[in-house]
């Protein structure tokens, strides 16, 4: 007589897949603030912050990040770095529906005075235009003629993607707490809040990315529920080894969709996202070959890999390109655009059902991509890859020397935009990626793959292009993904909130427990009593060692904050600000 572990019946039913697909529910309160009611603290409003937690944490932080990206953002009036080219093509096509040319000689003068002055001529840019569509509408918001116009959208898509970090967070990492540390981290970081103070691209190719793997997120969950529920419906009693050779197809998953127009739009604003494209595409198909392989599927590799990647394929690369093309309609809808008459100047026979608007803007593609790929000028701030890691050459915005007109009260003034990150944080998060390519190739930890999927999107691509320009400003697109990896570090280093140590992940595991928490002790009494005070203990200690960091994360932020936003300092204190030779 055959001896079961779990029945056929009981393995196979929709409880029992939901379970392996998504992990069992976490007791009430796990991966929340800390339940030790910190020093000082009146108990009312303690208990009113515990009980709120999973709204008060990201309202409070994002309303910080919206603060200190929102203050005196018109400082410095200037079109700094490249300022000089987004915010003037975002004038025109707010014009023009195109971006044109502007004088060689005193057009940024004009601009800031408020009598912008662009030419009659097109103007060839090689980058998309979402994201000076979105520098537009704030200038339309508030007028041209201010910073607070032209760096209103960064900002606020800067404090957005704060929120979706939280978000991203607690959905990865499981655990209230975290979510709220990586998204706290990012939100007082220097090099996020000054990308999101500058009106530049790349602060929206970041928000869009994060904004998809999110959505990434949300439909990992979706579609392990919908695969529990359809190969429970689909196993009928006798024919389970049959059934569940491939399992059931799982193909309607609207989350990717949104995922695809999020990944369209940020391909739109500059084409540096492609790889996130990849990246992303990969990312969801692997992760339901595991789910297939945690339903118990058998030749859960081919299944995985044809039943849900390519239906992956059809829905998210379509959304994605019909976004992207959406992006391009100023141009489309006039005649006046670079390279906008080109198939019309040159007719192909052998393409005659493709539309001469879509023929010329291909043909754009095509000389904005050997342009790119061309682009090798020096630059005093360019940077390799190489020295990213460690933030060796963050690029100075802006420098000038206010006099005593000009509000300097020491004898030599200094005014500086730098896009420096704040150092403890940016070293402490390199550092971690060690640690979270520990746990995905030792501990096999889904969730690491995930953060290190994301960085590698940003970071990877540059190294095959050495000759190229490049500059440190280009890792905010993996900035977040950083953030997840120190706060995930960080709560290793908090400790369970429970008894026990951390739980194997096995291969194909859902989620895993939220970081910290563990299972209930089958040890006896004495021996769980004892192994609780231990696990406490270790647990206060873990909350001092991040409660420190996190402090003094903040405090070195408020030490660079004058460099961040452009105060008038004293030259000594600016150079007191210049740890390494390479900052300034």
């Amino acid at each position: 007589m055959t001896r079961w572990i779990r029945s056929p019946e009981a393995a196979t039913s929709r409880t029992a897949l939901r379970e392996r697909l998504l992990g069992p529910s976490a007791p009430p309160g796990t991966g929340g603030p800390p339940r030790t009611r910190i020093p000082g603290t009146p108990a009312a409003v303690w208990a009113f912050a515990t009980r709120h937690a999973f709204w008060l944490v990201p309202a409070l932080i994002t309303a910080l990040a919206a603060w200190l990206r929102l203050v005196n953002l018109s400082t410095p009036h200037d079109l700094i770095f490249d300022e000089t080219y987004y915010v003037k093509d975002a004038f025109t096509l707010l014009q023009s529906g195109f971006e044109r040319q502007w004088p060689d000689e005193g057009a940024d003068e004009a601009f800031l005075a408020g009598d912008p002055q662009p030419l009659d001529e097109r103007s060839y840019v090689v980058h998309p235009p979402l994201g000076k569509w979105l520098i537009g509408l704030g200038m339309l918001a508030f007028g041209t003629d201010n910073g607070l116009g032209w760096r209103f959208a960064p900002a606020v898509a800067g404090t957005l993607s704060v929120l979706l970090v939280y978000l991203v967070g607690r959905k990865l990492l499981g655990s209230i707490l975290l979510g709220g540390i990586a998204a706290l981290l990012t939100a007082v970081d220097g090099h996020h809040i000054v990308m999101s103070r500058t009106a530049l691209l790349d602060i929206f190719t970041m928000f869009f990315c994060l904004a998809a793997f999110y959505v990434l997120l949300l439909d990992r969950d979706d579609g392990r529920r919908r695969l529990a529920a359809l190969a429970a419906a689909a196993v009928v009693p006798g024919q389970r080894a049959a059934q569940l050779l491939y399992g059931p197809w799982n193909a309607w998953r609207p989350w990717r969709l949104v995922a695809g127009v999020m990944l369209g739009a940020a391909v739109g604003t500059k084409w540096s996202a492609l790889a996130y494209v990849a990246a992303f595409g990969l990312l969801t198909v692997l992760w339901d070959v595991g789910a297939r392989r945690a339903a118990g599927v058998r030749y859960w590799g081919a299944a995985g890999l044809f039943r849900d990647g390519i239906p992956a394929f059809l829905t998210i690369i379509p959304a994605a390109a019909a976004t992207y093309l959406a992006t391009w309609t100023g141009w489309l809808r006039t005649a006046g655009g670079y390279h906008r008459q080109w198939a019309e100047n040159n007719p192909e026979a052998a393409w005659p059902l493709v539309p001469d608007a879509l023929r010329s803007l291909a043909e754009y593609h095509r000389s904005a991509y050997d342009f790119h790929r061309g682009l090798g000028s020096e630059h005093s701030w360019e940077s390799g890859p190489e020295t990213w890691l460690f933030a060796g050459r963050p690029v100075l915005y802006h420098y000038d020397s206010p006099t005593a007109a000009d509000g300097c009260a020491f004898e030599t003034c200094s005014r500086v935009v730098t896009d420096l990150p704040n150092p403890l944080i940016w070293w402490s998060a390199a550092l971690a990626l060690l640690v979270v390519l520990f746990f995905w190739a030792g501990a096999r930890d889904w969730r690491a793959g995930a953060i290190l999927a994301g960085v590698a999107a940003g970071f990877v691509p540059w190294w095959f292009y050495p000759e190229r320009t490049m500059f440190f400003f280009y890792t905010i697109a993996f900035h977040p993904f950083m953030m997840l990896a120190l706060a995930y570090v960080l709560g290793l280093a908090l400790g369970a909130p429970t008894a026990g140590r951390r739980p194997r992940l096995l291969p194909g595991s859902p989620a895993g427990p939220p970081l910290g928490h563990l299972p209930p002790s089958a040890a006896p009494p004495e021996h769980d009593d004892a192994r609780t005070a231990v696990a406490s203990e270790r647990r206060r200690a873990g909350l001092a060692v991040v409660g420190v960091f996190m402090a003094l994360a903040i405090a070195l932020s408020a030490f660079f904050w004058p460099v961040w936003t452009g105060q008038t300092i004293s030259y000594e204190a600016w150079h007191l600000r210049v740890w390494l030779p390479s900052w300034g």
